[in-house]
């Protein structure tokens, strides 16, 4: 074989790495960015948000555009917040949360040991604000559902072991099972006292449908970027990638010594 043909092979052979290499690159880039869209559940087009809002209550699970009715024991502006832990905290923690959202999901995973010590010892009080945010990117109503059965379980008083249930049992970001009333009173079975007569009205009559968009609107008005938004005081935590729960305890714990 000529000089001349070696050459052109072997220049072909590192054109051809070089285009694996490119391929390769363009893959990463590919896989990071799905990865990172999961990361945080960010606002979908006002567009997209206005449609659902002009069909809600045409979907199972009650009427969005009726009395507004807030859950047992709600507080903060226009009742909105549902509280868990005691009002004399020295520290709060305002959490915006939709039962849909994964990264909600994980948020709870790796905070809530934490949170529940924090709250059960005094030290912490948290106030949830609740969230449609994926209806209205995905459609569907499973964050307004879940979000309605949720403030049902408040007014049976349980609604932080029913909280954490619907994260626990929180189906795939596209499916849309929470929109079932069926399902959102089985998951109820898992708290102890919860699958009552009153609760499943509550649940099968949209309740508190008014107020989960009420909720929604505030969180919309309050221009955060996603969710989860979990703010202690008026410090962004989620934001601040230094965060983790065992900072979170020392500031909390710093915090209720004065």
């Amino acid at each position: 074989m000529s000089d001349k043909n070696r050459e052109g092979k072997r220049t072909a052979r590192e054109r051809l790495a070089v285009e694996r290499e490119k391929q390769k690159a363009a893959e990463k880039r590919r896989r990071v960015l799905i990865v990172g869209a999961s990361v945080v559940c960010v606002l979908g087009l006002a567009a997209v948000i206005g449609v659902v809002a002009a069909n809600a209550g045409k979907d199972d699970g009650g009427d969005s555009s009726g009395p507004v009715v807030a859950p047992s024991g709600a507080q903060g502006k226009d009742a909105l917040a549902i509280p868990v832990g005691k009002d004399s905290a020295k520290s709060t923690l305002t959490v915006w949360e939709d039962f849909r959202c994964p990264a909600c999901k994980a948020f709870e995973t790796a905070y809530r040991p934490t949170i529940h010590e924090l709250t059960e010892a005094g030290q912490l009080k948290v106030e949830y604000h609740l969230v449609t945010l994926i209806d209205g990117n995905m459609g569907g109503t499973g964050s307004r559902n879940a979000a309605n059965a949720a403030a049902c379980a408040q007014d049976a008083g349980k609604y932080p072991a029913y909280h954490d249930v619907l994260f626990d049992n929180q189906p795939q970001e596209v499916d849309d099972a929470y929109a079932k009333n069926d399902k959102l009173i089985e998951l109820a079975g898992k708290v102890d006292g919860l699958d009552t007569p009153a609760f499943r009205k509550c649940v099968e009559d949209g309740t508190h449908n008014s107020w989960v968009a009420k909720s929604h609107e505030a969180f919309n008005k309050g221009g955060f970027s996603g969710t989860p938004t979990v703010l202690l005081g008026d410090k962004n935590i989620y934001q601040d990638r230094t965060m983790t729960p065992a900072k979170l305890k020392e500031m909390v714990q710093q915090a209720a010594k004065g």
